[in-house]
């Protein structure tokens, strides 16, 4: 009898436009690791996904026999040591909830197929009930069946919680990493202060810039580059093959994901992926995507002037909404901007879009746009082709599950061409 672990969307996933257009909750990087993979870490095995069919092909579930138990677990909810030990306590039937959030179950492999079917995956996904906004219906909990987690949780609703939260997902990750574990040797041409909470990891390159770890833990992974002259406030990872361009300079609760490069001033940020910021200008409580790239002296705001509360599009809402006093750019994979493009405060670009011009595109620009203030359509063969150019620029090939997960995107956003 084996057990498997499955990271499960919600109705709650739309509220993640424009990043869950692309992968399910689970597969958001936030911290130094995605979700899947801090998950992965704990339990010490592999974990699967269970969403919409479209996503299904490149985000696949295990394959899992009717004697096997499965644990469901929210794929919006970040683990920590006292919510790991919560699931692993739970008995077959059981659910584990922090207010009305459903926050794991345990079930046999045997009713994992009608378990899609009840929560909608199998269909429209629009019979799948959102318990609280944040849970699926799997049948109304017993007395007996329901356990009540008294902790707090780290949970995903909207997309700026994943800059909100980098700080603590990063320092939670890097205690997970380095736990037990020495440094790579710190060359001496560099000016460290708080070497305790620095952390690299072997054929990492660091050299003549100044490393500050006493603001948070830093990271840097295998084939990571610290070019010369960055000024670094921790906490900083750089994820597998990620680059700091020479005199970079990192204000803290900044990732930047495997293969990506950051240039600049930048400042409280998540890339979570093979997006490029190279060169200056100011990038700050933003997120971009995977395939990103941003041209030179782009730069986002992140304040508004009279200090007031930035209001964000939600695309699943149709509304903007309160984000707190600081939030920057927002976008989806395969976004780009021409040099010198101004984001205002609290912008969300969508997926595959070319953004470009001298003057502030709108606040909200659907997926497969191109232009500047008022986007036009992105034919959709040409988005495809500039995706495939840009994944050959970074090494990598468009796939045919990729272009086929795109088009459903393309599909659903802006109707079949």
């Amino acid at each position: 009898m084996e057990r498997h672990y499955i990271l499960f969307d919600t109705p709650a996933r739309d509220l993640l436009y424009p990043f869950t257009h692309t992968r399910p909750v689970a597969a958001i990087r936030v911290g130094i690791l995605t979700i899947r993979e801090k998950w992965e870490r704990w339990f010490k095995t592999s974990a699967s996904f269970l969403t919409l069919p479209y996503l299904q092909e490149k985000f696949p579930l295990q394959s899992v026999f009717a004697d096997d138990q499965c644990v469901l677990i929210n794929g919006s909810v970040l683990p920590d040591g006292g919510l790991v030990e919560a699931i692993r306590g739970l008995k077959m039937g059981q659910r584990l909830y922090k207010d009305e959030i459903l926050v794991a179950k345990m079930v046999m492999g045997g009713d994992l197929g009608q378990l899609v079917v009840e929560v909608g995956l199998g269909s429209d996904f629009e019979q799948l009930l959102a318990e609280g906004g944040a849970g699926v219906d799997l049948g109304q909990p017993t007395a007996c069946d329901r356990i009540n987690y008294q902790e707090s949780l780290l949970q995903l609703i909207y997309p700026w919680d994943i800059f909100r939260l980098n700080d603590s997902a990063l320092r939670q990750d890097f205690a997970l990493l380095t736990a037990g574990r020495t440094s790579a040797p710190i060359s001496a041409s560099n000016h460290v202060s708080g070497v305790e909470n620095i952390f690299l990891e072997p054929g990492a390159v660091v050299e003549h810039s100044i490393l500050n770890g006493k603001t948070g833990p830093i990271y840097i992974a295998k084939g990571a580059e610290v070019m010369e002259g960055c000024l670094i406030r921790g906490a900083l990872a750089l994820c597998e093959g990620a680059m700091l361009k020479m005199g970079t300079k990192i204000y803290g609760a900044t990732t930047l994901g495997p293969g990506s490069v950051g240039g600049g001033e930048i400042k409280n940020v998540v890339m979570m992926g093979y997006s490029n910021k190279g060169h200056d200008g100011y990038l700050g409580d933003a997120v971009l995507g995977e395939w990103c790239n941003l041209g030179g002296n782009t730069t986002n705001s992140n304040l508004k002037n009279n200090a007031s509360t930035v209001r964000v599009w939600v695309e699943a809402k149709k509304e903007a909404i309160p984000a707190g006093t600081k939030c920057g750019l927002i976008m989806g994979d395969y976004s780009r901007s021409g040099i010198g493009t101004m984001f205002n405060t609290g912008t969300v670009i969508g997926v595959s879009c070319n953004i470009f011009g001298g003057e502030f595109p709108p606040k909200f620009v659907p997926s497969f746009s191109w232009g500047g203030v008022q986007p036009a359509p992105y034919r959709e063969q040409e988005a495809l082709r500039d995706a495939r150019q840009w994944m050959q620029f970074k090494g990598q090939q468009l796939g045919d599950i990729e272009e086929r997960l795109l088009k459903a995107v393309y599909a659903a956003v802006r109707g079949k061409s």
